[in-house]
């Protein structure tokens, strides 16, 4: 079992950037794929990035693509998500989760962080 911990949301202005991280323990972070979700008040969480074991692959939300980057630190238990050029929409609880094999679908994650607040003021 691995427990996930976010951290690094908050108020930032529309075009600001964020970085959020997110720290695992109970095991070791390189046995997962983890992922990035978000969720805006009365909608659905949705997908935002994910990322391999190892750095090599990464997938994106359109919505976030080439605004936003994943990356991974193993020796560090750490993942981050790297936010640049903020929008409103991009408000939400942003939760970390991890699985054994990457994906976009929510449901098929198996272990999730508490979120973080990001607020993008316009």
């Amino acid at each position: 079992q691995v427990q996930l911990v976010e951290s690094g949301g908050g108020l930032v202005q529309a075009g600001g950037s964020l970085r959020l991280s997110c720290v695992a323990s109970g095991r070791t972070l390189s046995s997962y794929v983890m992922g990035w979700f978000r969720q805006a008040p009365g909608k659905e969480r949705e997908f935002v990035a994910a990322i391999g074991r190892n750095v090599g692959t990464t997938y994106y939300a359109d919505s976030v693509k080439g605004r936003y980057t994943i990356s991974r630190d193993n020796a560090k238990n750490t993942v981050y998500l790297q936010m640049n050029s903020l929008k409103p929409e991009d408000s939400g609880v942003y939760y970390c989760a991890a699985d054994r094999s990457i994906s976009r679908v929510k449901d098929e994650y198996d272990y999730w962080g508490q979120g973080t607040q990001v607020t993008v003021s316009s």
